[in-house]
């Protein structure tokens, strides 16, 4: 298939094209390998037009999705809809533990420097959101427009019930939406109360704060989260709940993927160009005079801070709305439909409430240790916050399960083989951060092996220790995660099957349910991490060192005798820990969306084979299509690390050029506010760049595959899920592995400045876009793939049923054509050129 003249023409002249223009000898290079492919669709249409003759109904598909009567089975004597109404309650319980911590942090002292500091890295936060929320908003048109086609023109459902299912998606992004900026706005509170809290030489108080800010969002997202969930649950009539859980999840999936692709490129554009600064110049961590600080304050928030909570609201409904979906589609019985959905959302409750519980009880433990101690290990309360929360989940899960089914289906022993399951993804909660501490702990030995490394062979040889760490890393918690669900897996066997369709698979996605049991912690030791980096620059940039009269106005005001280089000390050390806890939580999420990926792709199965009794033999090898999106899952993941990576390098040669040529190193005041915002700028505008391209190139590509044949999508999403779960874990730890050897450098040895100091900052650089750009975003991409693939792989069977193959498979090419249009213009489009 050639890509006709006049569209290259048309592209050409800027028709789909925004910011950089292509070349026509970049155009001629998309015709020669877009005719290659055509023959790629013409092999696969046979198969495609085979399966056009299946049957006209499907089982599995959104429109289908019917919610049972909660209130036909009871439970303690309570009908099953109102005890869940009981449930609200408790979310109201979350939000206000949320805001009072919220309150809190506001109200703890702070000196007026560091609080100027903190609340301009917030209005740039701000602007960068609100930037981010029109790209939203022009996203979800995307979005909009096939829920229309598929539920309102091809399943002719009223205007009324396409309205609400679309609101529904809204719903989702704000939620994904608002949970990130709540984060925003108590991380840049804690951040500036922590580095006063630092200058009274005690380090509890370091750790205490920023986990104070972690737990407040943490209680605050899984809140909303479950709130609006149950709203759909209880009070969206049965025949309009299931399709409206898949468009709210569609939504949050998308706001999430935006918000972690986004946040993620434009975080390490400005970490990278502020980083670069200390071996060009010889300058300290977060020079006031390097204007590119505020915007790798600006980065830690959008990156490390909106990515992770838009990330985790949106993992937590997605994982739900994959077991609601299994239910309504593999439990035959209504009444064991009611009982398992009222059972799952008694567990998130119950959690959320052992979750409180914990850190309370965790803070009671940590302050009889540390309160008044002059040296801590700041990884070790946070280390038992999360043994304390896993054991705590994981004794409440029987309990509750023991009283909410003692029988299911008439099998007395379900409760317990079932709490088991959910106790596996609740014990791997903690042993994946143990595992991931392993490789990116300052007291973990392949980290050491990085800056040892880095002494004698420099820069090439850090990195080359930190891939070890990496690919390690990848084989230990890959082999963990498989030894976890090989358990539920066996527990499945012991009679789950007789209530359900593919018992492994249920076992499977309550691993996942299990993964995100403690997800307040999870989300709080992941918010540890922006909290104590934007503290260590909020001290620097207050430059309160050098306010005249500072020790006195302290004493007088705060009671307090300072010692700045104490101060340092402690934040940095503080920002160590801080990395491995954001480290630990990446692999948690990744393996929750490939986990909880396997149930949603059960659904799509259950559609195409008619409730697994037709074209089974097609989810095979022998079945061509089917091994060949195998094959093509890798290419996607491929890609998109390098897409990431490719707007990263851009916008961080752009920030770099621009600092160098504008900070002014003879003056002694600091950067001003107008290049600092100059710097916000770049980094907000190939971070607009990148996403733009990758989002288009993925949601072409996932219509397009789904349209091309529907087996062959269902290999496809199950390669990128396997593919991106390696990918991600070995960048994450990779990257982490190379920050924490920095921090040892910096704090353990004190070589700044340093040629040791200046390889380990290049090999942080390196693993910059792996740990917070390429790898995190493979969650949301994962998960918002397969979602939306629910609905594009059904349009296409639907569109293939009433007009035949041709149609779909010449819809299968133009989508792939503008995919790959947008690959292509992934790199070309956004290459590192002379001049603008």
């Amino acid at each position: 298939m050639l890509l006709p003249r006049q569209t290259c023409d048309h592209l050409r002249s800027g028709g789909l094209l925004m910011g950089t223009f292509l070349s026509w000898s970049d155009l001629k290079f998309c015709r020669a390998a877009l005719k290659s492919a055509a023959g790629f669709f013409v092999m696969l249409s046979g198969a495609a037009a085979a399966y056009a003759q299946a049957p006209g109904e499907t089982p599995g598909g959104e429109a289908n999705l019917k919610l049972p009567d909660l209130s036909s089975v009871n439970f303690l004597g309570i009908d099953g809809h109102k005890l869940l109404l009981f449930g609200i309650l408790f979310c109201i319980f979350g939000l206000v533990f949320g805001l009072v911590i919220y309150t809190r942090l506001k109200n703890l002292p702070v000196h007026r420097a560091m609080r100027e500091i903190s609340e301009l890295i917030y209005e740039t936060c701000k602007t960068y959101l609100i930037t981010q929320g029109k790209f939203l908003l022009l996203l979800e048109l995307f979005i909009a427009v096939v829920i229309v086609l598929y539920f309102g023109v091809l399943l002719h459902y009223e205007a009324l019930r396409v309205i609400i299912i679309f609101l529904f998606s809204v719903l989702g992004i704000a939620g994904s939406y608002g949970v990130a900026w709540f984060g925003i706005r108590v991380n840049t509170f804690a951040n500036s109360r922590t580095a006063f809290a630092g200058l009274r030489g005690k380090p509890f108080p370091l750790y205490q704060i920023p986990l104070k800010a972690g737990m407040s969002i943490g209680m605050m997202l899984i809140s909303v989260e479950l709130l609006m969930m149950l709203l759909i649950l209880l009070f969206v009539p049965s025949d309009y709940a299931g399709p409206c859980f898949i468009g709210f999840a569609i939504g949050e999936s998308l706001g999430a993927a935006a918000l972690r692709i986004a946040g993620g490129i434009f975080t390490k554009i400005a970490d990278i160009g502020s980083d670069l600064m200390k071996i060009v110049f010889k300058i300290k961590e977060d020079d006031a005079r390097n204007p590119g600080v505020i915007a790798d304050c600006t980065g830690d928030n959008a990156g490390d801070s909106v990515g992770p909570t838009a990330d985790g609201f949106e993992t937590y409904g997605v994982t739900g709305v994959a077991l609601i979906t299994f239910i309504l589609l593999g439990v035959k019985s209504p009444t064991v439909q009611v009982q398992l959905l009222v059972w799952i959302f008694v567990m998130r409750i119950a959690m959320l409430v052992a979750s409180a519980v914990a850190y309370f009880v965790n803070d009671l433990m940590a302050k009889a240790r540390f309160a008044n101690a002059s040296e801590m290990n700041f990884e070790s309360p946070l280390t038992s916050l999360v043994w304390i929360t896993s054991i705590i989940s994981i004794v409440i899960t029987y309990a509750v399960s023991s009283v909410i089914i003692p029988e299911l289906g008439g099998d007395p022993t379900q409760w317990w083989k079932l709490a088991t399951i959910i106790s596996c993804g609740t014990l791997a909660g903690a042993v994946i951060p143990e595992l991931v501490k392993v490789f990116t702990s300052t007291e973990s030995r392949h980290v050491r092996e990085v800056v040892a490394s880095a002494r004698e062979g420099g820069a090439s040889l850090g990195i080359l220790s930190g891939f070890v760490a990496g690919n390690f890393s990848g084989y230990y918690l890959g082999l963990a995660m498989v030894g976890l669900m090989s358990v539920g897996y066996l527990v499945s066997l012991q009679g789950l099957g007789a209530q359900m369709i593919a018992a492994p698979v249920f076992a499977f996605g309550l691993v996942a349910f299990g993964f995100l049991g403690m997800g307040p912690v999870t989300i709080a030791v992941d918010s540890y991490g922006p909290v104590t980096d934007n503290a260590q620059s909020v001290y620097e940039l207050s430059q309160i060192e050098v306010i005249p009269n500072i020790k006195q106005e302290l004493k007088k005001d705060y009671n307090m005798d300072v010692n700045f280089e104490r101060a340092k000390d402690l934040l940095e050390a503080n920002d160590g820990a801080g990395n491995t806890f954001k480290a630990t939580a990446k692999p948690v999420l990744i393996g929750t969306a490939v986990v909880g990926a396997t149930t949603m792709i059960f659904s799509i199965i259950m559609a195409l084979t008619n409730g697994i009794t037709e074209n089974v033999d097609k989810l095979s090898l022998l079945h061509a299509p089917f091994f060949l999106g195998l094959v093509t899952g890798g290419a996607m993941i491929y890609w998109f690390t390098g897409a990431s990576t490719q707007a990263v390098t851009t916008g961080a040669y752009r920030a770099v050029e621009f600092i160098k040529a504008n900070i002014n190193l003879a003056s002694a005041e600091k950067a001003s506010v107008a290049d600092s915002k100059k710097v916000v700028e770049i980094c907000t505008r190939y971070a607009q760049k990148g996403m733009l391209n990758i989002f288009i190139a993925v949601f072409f590509a996932t219509l397009a595959f789904a349209f091309v044949e529907p087996f062959f999508f269902i290999g496809y999403l199950i390669s990128i899920a396997i593919f991106g779960l390696y990918q991600a874990i070995f960048m994450a730890d990779a990257g982490a592995a190379w920050d924490n050897a920095k921090k040892i450098v910096e704090v353990e040895l004190k070589q700044k400045g340093t040629p040791l100091h200046d390889a380990t900052v290049i090999g942080d650089t390196v693993g910059d876009p792996f740990k917070d750009t390429s790898s995190v975003a493979l969650n949301p991409v994962i998960k918002f793939t397969t979602l939306f693939g629910l609905l594009a792989v059904e349009l296409a069977v639907k569109l293939t049923l009433e007009t035949g193959g041709t149609l779909t498979h010449v819809l299968a090419a133009a989508f792939f054509l503008v995919s790959f249009f947008f690959v292509y213009r992934s790199f070309y489009g956004m290459r590192i050129k002379s001049a603008e």
